[in-house]
């Protein structure tokens, strides 16, 4: 995946030099630095709502990816770097489950906390882009004079809590619908008669949770890292117009 975390502009056109700095200290002072801006100042030949909105256009461009690609069916179950395993209490208890033949259920019970991250994924972008809207001028330059997954680290620092609320209920509501929490309390149940096994407690939502949105944070990190050595495309004509410069 080419076009995603849109810090295609920063690291094109400003590397972190004398230069960018000069940019980024004229273009706080056009963009919030105390005095009124029109659309006839400008950067170089680029006004500076040109660059601001550019690089918000990227970013949301690169985040609708993300939650696209991962809100499709397969989107965790299918790849083996994000998919959701069982929790770890259940990885202790599968032994003496497989005894009593409850292999298949097991694997059932995975498949489903998988298409319940799949389901609750795309109601992340509408909070990205609220993120993205808020961004100053100082937040993306620490985003792009930092590391390779700089504005995954933002992302995750400024919305990580809010995101969790959000898919929470989903992925409640899609466990249950799709029988998930019927299944692992039969699970329980049965591992539970078995003699002398050691106790095991999971929460199956929180679980869900946790490893949906590490799915989510790690193809974010990967693709902001792709970007900022490759940005071979800009899918907007705005991007097109900032990034040719």
């Amino acid at each position: 995946m080419k076009h995603i975390l849109g810090i295609l502009a920063l690291a094109l056109l400003f590397s972190p030099t004398v230069h960018s700095e000069s940019w980024w200290e004229k273009g706080k002072a056009l963009l919030g630095g105390g005095k009124q801006t029109t659309a006839a100042e400008s950067i170089g030949e680029l006004s500076v709502g040109d660059i601001s909105a550019g690089l918000k256009d990227a970013l949301k461009v690169g985040t609708g990816n993300v939650v696209s690609q991962l809100g499709a069916a397969g989107g965790f179950s299918a790849d083996d770097a994000i998919r959701i395993a069982l929790p770890e209490e259940l990885q202790t208890a599968k032994k003496w489950l497989d005894k009593v033949g409850m292999a298949d259920e097991l694997i059932d019970l995975e498949k489903k906390m998988n298409e319940a991250a799949e389901i609750a994924t795309p109601k992340a972008k509408a909070l990205f882009w609220d993120s993205i809207a808020s961004m100053s001028i100082d937040d993306a330059r620490a985003i792009y004079s930092g590391e390779n997954d700089a504005a995954t680290q933002y992302f995750r620092q400024k919305m990580g809590g809010q995101l969790a609320d959000l898919v929470r209920p989903v992925i409640s509501d899609g466990l249950n619908q799709a029988g998930a929490v019927k299944r692992f309390d039969g699970i329980m149940k049965e591992y539970k008669s078995i003699p002398f096994v050691p106790d095991v407690k999971a929460d199956l939502t929180e679980h869900t949770v946790d490893k949906s949105l590490d799915g989510i944070f790690y193809y974010l990190a990967k693709e902001e890292a792709a970007i900022r050595s490759n940005p071979a495309e800009r899918t907007t004509e705005l991007l097109k117009k900032v990034f040719a410069k």
